[in-house]
């Protein structure tokens, strides 16, 4: 009780409660008496005229009236049964916490024998699965497709699903692995520690491996430099390393800008990327079901490459 006397609960409801009281007091003074369809066609106006539509002083018609008289009942009982007047729980004692938590239950009841059926099946089994495709399609497009597009096929900073190229491993366990604890990458600003000409160069170096048009001198001088200081996390071919999420550099995916620019930039000031974990937020079946839809969309990516 001592919440509810508290002064912002206070303020609540006497704002409420006088709100409701000057409406009401609005609606019964500007009710009037139907006007004798014999008086004074002059007395019937309030006098304001527009384009020559004279604006007639007649009273609301019954049924109007009590409709309103109805909204200023149902209001009552609403912040009676319901919160609504300061930190008063209603006495239904209704949340909207509790009122969640029925309906996910009433959900699991639904669609409970569904996830199980799932859960029992592999990861590679479900990738297979029409009906579990299409039920992990909803969850990714509610909890994955903000970031990584509603196909998979990936936004700026954040990867292609659809590929064979995966920073963190492709395979069904890495997969889930990913999907259930996040990933969370980062790659050093080198600009201070070799300076721009040798950002350049190994900028140039990195674009000969993909195939990109590219100062060969300068590609020589970086090539050195990758050896160094990038080597640790790329490889010494530059392929990548998926338990550090260091990206192949040898081929023509990019996460960010594949121009020289934007190679220079993430050189000389580094990238830094979270994926949440979802274990938080999802079932341990719900991941599963992602994870089969997630490793789906590479094997249509395998198939498309190999046709």
């Amino acid at each position: 009780m001592d919440s509810f006397f508290s002064f912002w609960s206070m303020w609540i409801v006497i704002l409420t409660s006088v709100n409701l009281i000057l409406l009401f007091w609005v609606l019964m003074a500007n009710r009037k008496v139907a006007i004798d369809d014999d008086a004074d066609p002059e007395d019937k106006t309030t006098g304001h005229i527009y384009d020559g539509i004279e604006e007639y002083d007649n009273p609301l018609p019954k049924w109007w009236f009590q409709l309103f008289i109805a909204t200023f009942i149902f209001a009552i009982g609403y912040l009676i049964v319901y919160p609504g007047m300061g930190s008063w729980k209603g006495v239904i004692g209704w949340t909207s916490i509790n009122q969640l938590e029925r309906e996910q239950q009433k959900a699991d009841e639904k669609y409970g024998e569904i996830f199980a059926k799932y859960s029992a099946m592999t990861v590679e089994e479900l990738a297979q699965d029409t009906g579990a495709q299409k039920m992990g399609l909803r969850l990714f497009a509610n909890n994955c497709a903000v970031c990584h597009g509603a196909d998979g096929g990936g936004n700026y900073g954040f990867p292609n699903l659809t590929d064979t190229d995966w920073l963190y491993g492709g395979s069904t366990e890495q997969i889930k692995q990913t999907i259930t604890h996040g990933r969370a990458g980062s790659m050093p600003a080198w600009g201070p520690v070799i300076g721009e000409e040798n950002v350049i160069a190994v900028a140039e170096y990195v674009m000969s491996l993909s195939g990109m048009e590219h100062d060969a001198g300068k590609a020589t001088q970086g090539k050195d430099v990758f050896s160094g200081s990038c080597a640790a996390c790329h490889g010494a071919d530059a392929t990548g390393n998926h338990a550090m999420g260091a990206p192949n550099l040898a081929d023509s995916t990019w996460l960010y800008e594949d121009t020289p620019q934007g190679i220079r930039h993430s050189i000389r000031s580094g990238r830094s990327n979270v994926m949440p974990a979802q274990v938080d937020k999802l079932r341990e079946d719900k991941i599963h079901l992602l994870s089969g839809y997630v490793y789906g969309l590479s094997l249509d990516a395998e198939v498309d490459s190999a046709e």
